[in-house]
């Protein structure tokens, strides 16, 4: 399987040839891009730099065999396409053009108290990857790749050590960057390294890497 970093939490997963596109989002510059020519796209929770419902309206208009899943919110925005638009929810599990799909986790991390806790989704892909969207939730499976948030209104450093500490990881991939400057960044990378022991890879937008 292959990965394609693109900016922000968006990331593009090949093999076989076939392509599915997971939190396509307005912080990502190559959106259209990325979801052109995927048999579908996971979205994990509603949050505008995650899922840009323009976008994805109109592949779907475009594409009459792309297929969207995520939480409840994203139905509801997109509407069903005649069931090409699935809510997903914590537990199923599912095939996606030969791509196996486990769901997990319930609610986006806290940012602060007065802000209401969205649903969020994360996915485990062939049993291997998992993009955890804005939560620290940590599966009760092995994940081998593991794509973790580094900035944003609702991480924490610590947080995120300990969360890398749960997980354990084979190989971490830094996604969800956009609001770190590069000395941030590789400050992040360090700091991490140090407490846990496991190197987060940086990947810039275009870049892949083989799984």
């Amino acid at each position: 399987m292959k990965l394609t970093k693109y900016a922000h939490a968006c990331v593009a997963l090949e093999k076989n040839g076939s392509r599915i596109v997971l939190d396509p989002g307005t912080f990502t510059p190559d959106a259209k891009d990325a979801v052109t020519g995927a048999a579908a796209v996971l979205i994990t929770h509603e949050h505008f730099d995650h899922f840009d419902d323009t976008l994805l309206a109109a592949a779907l208009g475009a594409d009459p065999e792309l297929r969207v899943f995520g939480p409840r919110a994203v139905l509801d925005k997109l509407g069903g396409h005649g069931g090409r638009v699935r809510a997903l929810a914590a537990g199923d599990t599912l095939d996606v053009d030969g791509f196996t799909v486990a769901v997990h986790g319930e609610r986006h991390a806290t940012i602060h108290t007065d802000i209401p806790r969205v649903d969020n989704l994360g996915y485990l892909i062939d049993a291997t990857l998992f993009h955890p969207g804005d939560a620290y939730f940590v599966p009760e499976v092995p994940v081998a790749t593991l794509l973790l948030p580094t900035s944003g209104p609702w991480t924490k450093l610590g947080e995120a050590a300990e969360y890398l500490r749960a997980v354990k990881p084979h190989q971490v991939i830094q996604i969800h960057e956009l609001m770190l400057s590069d000395l941030g960044q590789a400050s992040t990378r360090s700091i991490l390294a140090g407490l846990t022991g496991i190197e987060v890879t940086l990947l810039t937008p275009g870049q892949n890497i083989d799984l």
